[in-house]
């Protein structure tokens, strides 16, 4: 197992369209040189205990998975020998539970659940023909999981270190209306000029998943600490003390002593209680108050920061507000925005500002000229995170940047 645990292979760190820039320069940050960057994911080389450092710290990641083989298939036949011929016996409990997930798209096959269940029968038939018994199989991820990539001719097959997707960091169990991911939170902030020694400021916060990740980000915080359950716990390679040591080490690293000055509002009380819940579970200290986005005030401390000093980093005010497609009335809306852009103007000198949105219609009503837009992708709706400098006195260049993400 020892030899197991150190053989060097290709990792494989999954995301949403258009983060592997921003997951890269995590990577990078991390001490990896990355290898290939792909439409929804980035590769490096390591080792399976790397695997349990990317699980633990990467935050705009979906998995980790590490690869254990790859070949030329041409037919569900081929790919069957292939991934029977993997050693799956010292890599899943024989009286444990095994998932299989999976990216196919090959002339051969087209219907991919057959596909995922041909390579289930190859892993545990493996299994039981060296152990005699073989595990349990089903659609629970959250125990072992194989995740077999098959296009065209080139298969490849992986374990997923991860199981859960890494997006599900565990502390938001209320959320509201339509809230955030996780992992594009974290993408969302790490690309804005925000630093944890300037204020961020979040009206319509909602479960306040954005202040809470720069909460996290600000402190140093491991996203990976706080889950119980990750896939490699269940891959008979791994010693759970390595991970019990790792995660102590990382929480010993915590910055507690910055004072941040995160400010979190939503008009809706019972939508702040939960959001003041979410944040109580990820170990944060987040201001949540309970006001409408025209009432916000920025912080004091901002209207005296001096620019000049550093102009890589400003303060930040950013908002999510509903885009009129999944929720909302788009006629409404409009004044919503427009109120968007008279909140940023009056009040907010000085910050660059920031909104968040899947209607580029509604955005033009903001009345500001964006810097800079940024696209996201929202499951299937293309976003974009607009930038507005907003000046106070002389006009300020600020050089881009994607964050501040070294751990």
């Amino acid at each position: 197992m020892a030899d197991m645990l150190t053989t060097t292979s290709t990792i494989l760190c999954t995301c949403a369209r258009n983060i592997p820039p921003i997951l890269r320069l995590e990577l990078e940050a991390l001490g990896y040189v990355v290898k290939a960057e792909y439409p929804s994911g980035v590769e490096i080389e390591g080792t399976l205990d790397d695997c349990l450092r990317l699980n633990l710290w990467l935050r705009t990641a979906h998995r980790v998975l590490f690869r254990l083989g790859a070949w030329e298939a041409n037919t569900a036949d081929e790919m069957y020998e292939a991934v029977n011929s993997v050693e799956w016996d010292q890599w899943i409990p024989a009286k444990g539970y095994v998932s299989v997930i999976g990216s196919v798209d090959t002339k051969s096959i087209d219907n991919v659940m057959y596909a995922n269940m041909r390579c289930k029968d190859a892993v545990v038939d493996r299994i039981r023909t060296v152990r005699g018994i073989r595990p349990d199989s089903g659609p629970d991820t959250s125990m072992s999981v194989v995740f077999l990539y098959w296009h065209d001719e080139s298969l490849m097959i992986y374990v997923d270190t991860s199981g859960t997707p890494l997006s599900d960091r565990g502390y938001r169990i209320s959320s509201g209306k339509a809230p955030m991911r996780e992992s594009l939170a974290a993408a969302v902030v790490l690309s804005t000029k925000w630093a944890p020694h300037l204020p961020f400021v979040n009206p319509m916060t909602g479960s306040g998943t954005l202040g809470i990740e720069a909460a996290l980000i600000g402190r140093k915080i491991p996203p990976g600490s706080m889950r119980d359950g990750f896939g490699f716990m269940h891959l008979l390679p791994v010693d759970p003390r390595v991970w019990q040591t790792m995660r102590k080490e990382a929480i010993a690293q915590v910055d507690a002593k910055i004072d941040l000055k995160i400010l979190c509002s939503d008009n809706d009380i019972r939508v702040i209680r939960q959001a003041r819940e979410n944040a109580k579970r990820a170990g944060v200290a987040v201001s949540f108050t309970v006001a409408d986005f025209r009432e916000v005030t920025p912080p004091a401390f901002a209207q005296s920061h001096t620019q000049e000093s550093d102009n890589e980093h400003t303060p930040v005010v950013i908002m999510n507000p509903e885009f009129g497609i999944r929720l909302g009335d788009e006629r409404a809306l409009r004044t919503t925005y427009r109120e968007i852009g008279d909140l940023y103007k009056q009040k907010f000198r000085g910050y660059t500002g920031y909104v968040f949105t899947g209607n580029f219609s509604l955005a033009k009503e903001i009345g500001l000229r964006s810097k800079r837009r940024i696209t996201f992708w929202s499951a299937d709706l293309e976003c974009r995170l607009l930038e507005f400098e907003l000046y106070e006195g002389s006009r300020i260049q600020y050089p881009e940047r994607s964050g501040d993400i070294t751990p």
